[in-house]
């Protein structure tokens, strides 16, 4: 799949769907359970279960992206499953630290 930015997508094993806030350049794997996202208009498969070990789940307003921040994705509806993309769990993005003001 081709990410491109402001792309809205959703899991077919759960209630997840994200906007593509940055995105990479070629095709990537993005995932959410173990199962490829799709559009907001796609059909899920039916009977499709979050894969072992995929169950994190994510978290409404939350930004997730990958190690190298390469790309970044916003929750608009939470769900049970895990994001990946091409095999690697994303992260919750954290804010930055503030510096002292001492």
């Amino acid at each position: 799949m081709e990410l491109k930015n402001g792309a809205r997508l959703r899991s077919q094993v759960d209630a997840t769907e994200v906007i593509v806030v940055r995105a990479v350049d070629g095709d990537v794997d993005l995932s959410c359970g173990g199962h490829p996202m799709l559009e907001l208009s796609a059909t899920a498969a039916e009977g499709l279960t979050a894969a072992d070990g995929l169950t994190g789940g994510t978290q409404l307003g939350k930004r997730y992206t990958n190690e190298a921040g390469a790309v970044e994705l916003l929750v608009t509806k939470p769900g049970t499953g895990t994001l990946t993309l091409d095999g690697e769990a994303l992260d919750l993005k954290t804010a930055k630290p503030l510096p002292a003001s001492d």
